[in-house]
Formats: structure tokens, sequence, C-alpha cells
């Protein structure tokens, strides 16, 4: 079965190729059916480049006059770039987790917050891998942070540790094929600090700095984007740099590189939120000789999708237990019979930073044209507590510390300022609709406005229609199953 398996994929590729590349496509098709005959498939090598907090649209080929993405820039043109790739949670270890299992975040108990564990009770895509025969490892940021030891892990789900790609690379027996996860952090903001500041000062046009609307146009912001920004050069020199390994060792092109990351920025009413800025990503990848160069994808893709697409593109057929859909027929271009018009998005417990360890849940579906958002508890405060839980030295735990946040939160009571606050601080209502058409940065909420009555019922639906079919347990109102699961993070301290 495994043969017929790789046999029909290879002629499903081969349409594709015959496609775009006729004379290509007709050699792989001659080649398949010996293979089938003769010998075994040469399965291709997998690196993944996910980059921790990096958000749409901060590549230069992606438009943005400030990011100097040259790696990314050439996978994009020598691969398909996706327009429209959200995560499944604004926050990095619950996609971690989804992009490991190949599931929906609220399928996945306490793996769907900050600082959980890891229960073993559904396959991962590394370990199916391993089992294949495939050499795996990372380097960076893996499945983090959590607490992967309590749940009977002897190494990160991702799987072994090493300093470097080229590490890993040069440990390599041959004709082994590898998975490697490398994991940076340089976009990161790291707690305020900011090691790229003078860098992106030095390298980088500041006079093209644009400060968006959500956020003051201060000193202080415009710092914190400047280091961000930096920190994308870095990221990228550090892609580019297994990018060369692997040409160096004349295995570029039979290695798929995927290049994406794993939520929205740092900055406020980025990370830890459903819109744009938290939950929309770049995405590029190239496999040489297999997909049409420089095709540009609109449809909707979830980064967690990736789990199941990588064992599908390894001649793997994903478990039963992966509930998210591979998009190797839209990769290869091929008709996908997934319908991909949406993205949802979600979260539950980002960090532990209200009384009572309190999630502030939420659904949302984003469209073309709408972002409408479910606030499930618009008691709680989106944000984290304001004076009574808090983590990182400052209240409002679930906006990161940045030299912006510590700006507002000394203008807290200054009426020039209530417009920010609203938007990053304050308790927002039980549901909400951005008309992207008319508000791009998805600052004014609609939902209570006559013309978009149609609209709103429709996502409604939409919405509910997904809660109920993909089991979440939020279906039930009185359902607070995430305020009960453990935090293995910092204690928060109490006042």
């Amino acid at each position: 079965m495994l043969l017929i398996d790789i046999f029909c994929r290879l002629i499903r590729k081969t349409h594709a190729l015959l496609q775009g590349h006729r004379i290509a496509g007709l050699w792989v098709l001659m080649g398949a059916t010996s293979l089938v005959a003769a010998a075994p498939v040469k399965r291709p090598n997998v690196l993944l480049i996910l980059a921790d907090n990096w958000a749409w649209p901060h590549a230069g080929i992606l438009g943005d006059p400030m990011a100097r993405t040259p790696a990314f820039d050439r996978i994009a043109r020598e691969g398909v770039v996706f327009s429209n790739t959200f995560n499944p949670v604004p926050s990095c270890s619950p996609t971690r987790s989804c992009l490991l299992t190949g599931r929906i975040a609220h399928q996945l108990g306490e793996r769907a917050s900050l600082w959980s564990a890891f229960p073993r009770d559904t396959p991962v895509f590394t370990e199916l891998l391993k089992n294949a025969g495939y050499a795996i490892g990372y380097s960076g940021k893996p499945w983090a942070p959590g607490n992967h030891e309590i749940s009977g892990w002897t190494e990160n789900p991702v799987g072994p540790k090493f300093a470097s790609f080229e590490e890993f690379h040069k440990g390599l027996g041959s004709g082994r094929p590898f998975f490697f996860w490398l994991g940076n952090t340089d976009t990161a903001t790291k707690g305020g600090r900011l090691p790229f500041l003078e860098r992106a000062r030095a390298a980088l046009d500041v006079s093209r700095l644009t400060v968006p609307p959500e956020l003051p146009d201060a000193p202080e912001t415009r710092k914190d984007l400047l280091n961000y920004y930096g920190g994308v050069m870095s990221m990228d020199e550090a892609a580019a740099k297994a990018i060369a390994a692997l040409e160096g060792a004349g295995q570029l092109e039979n290695t798929i590189v995927i290049y994406t990351s794993d939520n929205g920025w740092q900055m406020p009413r980025g990370l830890a939120n459903c819109y744009d800025s938290g939950s929309r990503v770049p995405l590029a990848i190239r496999w040489s000789g297999h997909i049409q160069q420089g095709r540009k994808v609109e449809e909707f893709v979830n980064v967690a999708e990736l789990g199941p697409t990588i064992l599908d593109l390894a001649g793997i057929t994903p478990p039963s237990s992966m509930t998210l859909h591979s998009f190797c027929d839209l990769l290869l271009g091929l008709p996908d019979p997934a319908p991909r018009d949406a993205a949802f998005i979600e979260r539950e417990r980002h960090a532990n930073v209200r009384r009572d360890n309190q999630s502030y849940p939420m659904r949302a579906i984003r469209t073309r044209d709408f972002l409408y958002v479910r606030n499930l508890r618009p008691d709680r405060w989106p944000a984290g507590d304001p004076d009574v839980l808090f983590v990182h030295g400052r209240p409002f735990g679930d906006v990161d510390t940045t030299l912006t946040k510590d700006y507002l939160l000394q203008h807290l009571k200054d009426p020039a300022f209530a417009g920010y606050i609203s938007l990053i601080f304050d308790k927002r209502p039980a549901e909400e609709l951005y008309d992207l058409s008319k508000d791009p940065h998805q600052l004014t909420n609609v939902a209570g406005q006559p013309r978009y009555r149609k609209n709103l019922e429709e996502l409604r639906k939409r919405l509910d229609r997904w809660m109920r079919d993909t089991a979440d347990p939020r279906t039930d109102p009185a359902n607070d199953a995430w305020d009960h699961f453990p935090y293995y993070g910092k204690p928060p301290r109490l006042d």
C-alpha cells in the first residue's frame, strides 16, 4: 500500500509539474514508473525555519521597505509564497503544539495554553518522521515555553537539540533523509531589551519607518520597531547560513525549505491577540523541480497544517488523529479539496496574569473581507489584570514588556492617550467585527452597526458551526477547563 500511495502522489505531483514544466514533468513520470518497479523513491529533506514573533508583511518581497530579508525573498522567488497564512493561536507554544500534533488547539487540552505540559496521548509529526527513517533535530526554540519532562518526554517533542543546523548536518550519514527545525528567536523583544537597535540604525533608512496607527508615534515606539527590524535581519542571516550549507553540500535541490513564523509580533495588540498583527505571518516554501517558481497562493492556510503537509510530502500518510489537513495539493498547484476561504483563530490562557489562573478565551474567523472575534469572557481583562496579578514586572501581563508598553503605562490617565489605552488594555465587548476593506488595521469595531447586521450573523453562524463540528469544549458556556490546568511558568506576584 505504501508504494501505491507514493506512486499516486508522484502522479499527482507530475500533473502539477506538467502544467508549468512539461518536459521536466515527463521525465519525472518516466522515472516514477520505474521507481515503483525497481527501487524506493528518494525522500526529500525538510528544513523548517520557524521564527518567533515575526509578523506579516515584514519581508522585502512582501513590500515592507524596512525589512531586509534576502533569504526569505529567495525562497519566495524560487518557490511559492502564501499571502494568507494565519496561526491557530496567537501564542508560541500553543501554535507549536498544534503544528507538532496536526490538531486544532481546543482539541489539545492544556497544550492549547502557554507554559503547559505536553501529554503523550497523540503522535507528533517529528516522531513519525523519525520512525520512517528520517534523522531529526532542532536548534533555537523548539516546543516552548512549557514543561515536556513532566509528561514523560526524555527530549523535547521536536527532537534532539543541536547547537546549529551546521552541527546537525555534519553528523548525518550519507543518503539518510533529514528534518531540521531551525527555531529562530531574534524577532522576540527579549523583555524590553534592544539588542538589534544600533545595528538597525546603521543599516536601515530610518526615515522609511512607519508607526502603525494602533501605537503612539513616540521615540520609545520607534526604538522598539527598529530593534524588531534589526532582529528580522539577524533572523534572515541565520536562515541564509543554513541554506548555504545545504547548497554547498549539493542538497538544496532535494530539500523542501519552509520559512514562516509561530505568531505575530510582540508589540502591544500583537502577540496573544486574534488581530492580524498577532496572528498573520509570512510563509514561503521552496522545493526545486517540484513546484512552480514564483507562484503566489491567495488561499488561506494554517501554520499548524504544516505538520500533516510535511508528512504528506515525505510519503507518510498523516494519522487519523491529525484533524488539520495537509495543503500539499495547494502547494503543488492542484485543486485542494478543503475549503480555504477563511482562517479560524483562537486562544485560551496566555500567561498566568489573572486572579485564580483565569484564561481569556477567544474564538475568531478571518475572511478576505472581515475579521470576527468572539470574546467568551468579556468580563475579564484581555491584557491581564491591571493591578492584582502580573508578570514581567508590569501590570497587564499578557502584553509583553516593551518600551512602548512602558510608555503607555506612564500615560494611562492622560486623555490624549485614551484611544491607545482602550485598544490595548481595556475590556472588550462580547463581539468584535472589522471591515477590512475600510479598516485593515482592525481598529473600529462595527459589530453594533445596523448596516453590518447580515455580515455579523453570517460569521457568527459560521464560527458556531466550526466550534460544533470540531467538538470545541467552549460550546458549553460554563466550561472553563483551561482555568484549571497547571501553569509551569514563573509564579505571578500578588499585590
